[in-house]
């Protein structure tokens, strides 16, 4: 799937469907370090990446750029930005997980901290 407008966007509910179909999707974490420790979000494969480092580490990402990348942070705002500038970037598949962790606890599993 090729996306072609900057608001492409996943819901928890689709997220999960695909993690649980063994999709390869990965999850980028655009949250802060110390918001590493409240909450996050089990996936085979996982990245971190604050918003304020992205523009000076996007080389790390270049094995992505034709790969599902699901980018979130704690409510998906900050990961909406980040998708927006990746989208600018070459990235052909990447999406925004609406709502962020927040969205995934309240839908998907309640059991993580929200903050």
């Amino acid at each position: 799937m090729t996306i072609e407008n900057k608001t492409a966007e996943i819901s928890p509910k689709e997220l999960k469907a695909k993690l649980e179909a063994g999709d390869r999707v990965t999850l980028l974490d655009v949250r802060e370090p110390h918001e590493l420790l409240i909450a996050s979000i089990a996936a085979p494969q996982s990245l971190h990446i604050s918003m304020q480092e992205l523009a000076d580490r996007i080389s790390e990402l270049s094995d992505y750029k034709d790969k599902d990348l699901v980018v979130y942070c704690r409510s998906g705002g900050r990961s909406a930005r980040c998708t927006e500038f990746l989208l600018t970037q070459g990235f052909n598949k990447v999406l925004n997980l609406t709502g962020g962790i927040l969205s995934w606890a309240d839908t998907v599993d309640p059991s993580l901290t929200k903050y």
